[in-house]
């Protein structure tokens, strides 16, 4: 079983991988957008659109847009032997070649940032400023592990 997830992971990196995640900060009433996360910072969906398919009758897909399909289909296919969606897939393809301590950190972050992101919207004044410095010291740590 992990023979075989090595192979898939290994036969289906590419260089472009799933997007890191992009946060809007507000200091001092001004935005701004980055890859570093911020205290107070939220993620922000900046997904591509894969542009115009067929429109002239025929594909027009990119490369990469191709090699994500293919990406995607054979996850679909082996989920039932993985046990893992295509997102997931993707997040083990981008830490395939992470040391191992460091892929066990960045699992453990994983479900600390989940949990802080649950806090900071249920906590409100003061508790909600130290959930925010919590989950910035998480998003933190995430960013310089290049998980």
């Amino acid at each position: 079983m992990r023979v075989l997830l090595a192979c898939l992971l290994l036969c289906a990196t590419s260089t472009a991988l799933a997007q890191p995640p992009v946060y809007r900060c507000e200091t001092g009433g001004k935005v701004s957008y980055s890859d570093a996360p911020c205290v107070g910072g939220k993620t922000v969906d900046v997904t591509p659109t894969q542009g115009m398919d067929k429109m002239g009758g025929t594909s027009r897909k990119g490369a990469e847009v191709q090699r994500e399909e293919f990406r995607k289909s054979m996850d679909t296919a082996f989920r039932p032997l993985t046990g893992k969606s295509h997102e997931d897939m993707n997040v083990l393809r981008h830490r395939v070649n992470l040391p191992a301590g460091v892929q066990a950190r960045c699992d453990t972050l994983d479900g600390q940032i989940a949990e802080l992101q649950g806090d900071v919207a249920r906590t409100s004044g003061a508790e909600k400023g130290r959930a925010e410095v919590a989950l910035y010291k998480a998003r933190k740590s995430f960013f310089d592990l290049k998980c």
